[in-house]
């Protein structure tokens, strides 16, 4: 079984190789968690509510990635697929946490450290279970005050 942030994830592996959030590490456990995420999500909140489990599930995602240095941004996209996907994926229940979230985040890195490898000019990963930083540096605003990591000042 496929799922579309499986696409992004792709993009990542074989475009951004250098990136943190393209490691193994980030790219097979920030895919699961946020799976995780979205089915406990999904579980706790009926149909009627999924206009609260939408956003939920994609900020504790956020969170979870976050507070694990794992941050892998398909990964907010597999926990709001755990929500609002198809019956067949809402069926799937916790299962959606093996297959397809962990399994084929092992396949795609595995296909990745293959193919990156096989061009001369490539090396992926960078690392396997080293906590790369995936945070934005902090930086002095013009004002000497240090501006938030996600925000940059236009002043």
């Amino acid at each position: 079984m496929l799922i579309g942030s499986q696409g992004a994830a792709v993009v990542l592996v074989f475009n951004a190789i250098d990136s943190p959030l393209a490691q193994p590490r980030n790219a097979i456990l920030g895919n699961t968690l946020s799976a995780f995420v979205g089915v406990a999500t999904r579980k706790v909140f009926s149909d009627d509510l999924t206009w609260v489990a939408v956003p939920l599930s994609v900020s504790l995602a956020i969170l979870v990635m976050d507070l694990t240095r794992t941050v892998h941004p398909p990964g907010g996209a597999t926990s709001l697929i755990a929500v609002i996907g198809s019956q067949k994926v809402k069926d799937l229940g916790w299962m959606y946490v093996l297959v397809p979230a962990l399994s084929g985040s092992i396949l795609l890195v595995a296909a990745a450290v293959l193919l990156n490898n096989l061009a001369g000019d490539r090396s992926y990963p960078k690392g396997w279970l080293g906590l790369a930083p995936t945070r934005l540096p902090r930086a002095e605003s013009q004002h000497g005050k240090v501006a938030s990591p996600r925000v940059v000042s236009v002043v």
